[in-house]
């Protein structure tokens, strides 16, 4: 080995364990404090700076790069909470940033349904098209103050009342759902595809509720994937807190499983979690 090659694998081992170093007093600070809500903004970074520097996505599970930094995304197992979550590498605190309402923000949904590869479903291997779920909580319900979209299997109740409102729901309209869980309140679409080229639930569910929503802060979006007559489609929903006949508002962790647990022996009103 010659010395430079030697001098940059030195680096790229000091810099690695750096990174460890981070990310171990970031994921620390947060347990301690309630889960800072910049933590996981402070990951993406060291994500980003490791990928630059190793090529490799450690401790994310993935770094998309290909657009930029101000375009990319990475797909990590979030501290403390083990949920599959992918987050923007720019800036975006959530979902009212305005710039999730240009044409020039990428797909994150997209890459978010991409993502759902790295899913397995309790020893069973990868879910079905139609047992994932992604959502993006509003600001009543987040912890963290960077975008990102939780990718997890749709709880089996949720499920169960979307199989049975998918048929009803108009393509490419929104009509009110219901309760997709007891005392929530959605409003929902369908559109047909096996991926979400040009499909932008972000505004999509910014205009739908523009008119009983001033500020985007309080909404909730859930995308969910359907399969109606055969044809794969996706179920576009969306809520927000105070909602007429809500409890209260409604979050990722109502709505999906993220270690995509054994359903077998649930009884209504029961979950079996492992």
């Amino acid at each position: 080995m010659t010395q430079s090659k030697a001098v940059r694998r030195g680096r790229t081992g000091a810099w690695s364990l750096l990174v460890a170093v981070v990310l171990a007093a970031v994921t620390s600070a947060a347990a301690a404090f309630g889960l800072e809500r910049l933590a996981l903004w402070r990951v993406v970074q060291v994500c980003v700076a490791n990928y630059k520097l190793t090529k490799t996505p450690f401790p994310c599970l993935k770094v998309d790069l290909s657009g930029g930094a101000e375009r990319g995304d990475v797909v990590l197992r979030a501290p403390v909470f083990n949920d599959l979550i992918l987050a923007p590498t720019r800036k975006i605190v959530g979902v009212e940033d305005p710039f999730l309402q240009s044409p020039d923000a990428p797909n994150y949904f997209d890459a978010a349904w991409r993502s759902r590869s790295f899913l397995e479903a309790a020893g069973r291997g990868a879910p079905e098209r139609n047992q994932v779920g992604l959502v993006v909580n509003s600001a009543v319900t987040r912890s963290q103050d960077q975008l990102h979209i939780h990718v997890g299997c749709v709880r089996p109740a949720a499920r169960r009342s979307l199989a049975a409102a998918a048929p009803a729901m108009p393509l490419g309209q929104w009509a009110p759902v219901g309760a997709v869980i007891p005392h929530s309140a959605f409003w929902g679409m369908r559109v047909r595809g096996t991926d979400l080229t040009g499909v932008e639930p972000f505004r999509l569910a910014a205009a739908a509720l523009g008119d009983r929503v001033r500020n985007r802060a309080v909404l909730t979006i859930m995308l969910a994937g359907a399969r109606v007559e055969g044809d794969d489609e996706f179920l576009i929903l969306a809520s927000y807190a105070s909602a007429p006949h809500a409890w209260r508002p409604v979050g990722a962790d109502d709505l999906l499983d993220p270690a995509c647990s054994a359903e077998t022996n649930e009884s209504e009103g029961t979950r079996l979690r492992r």
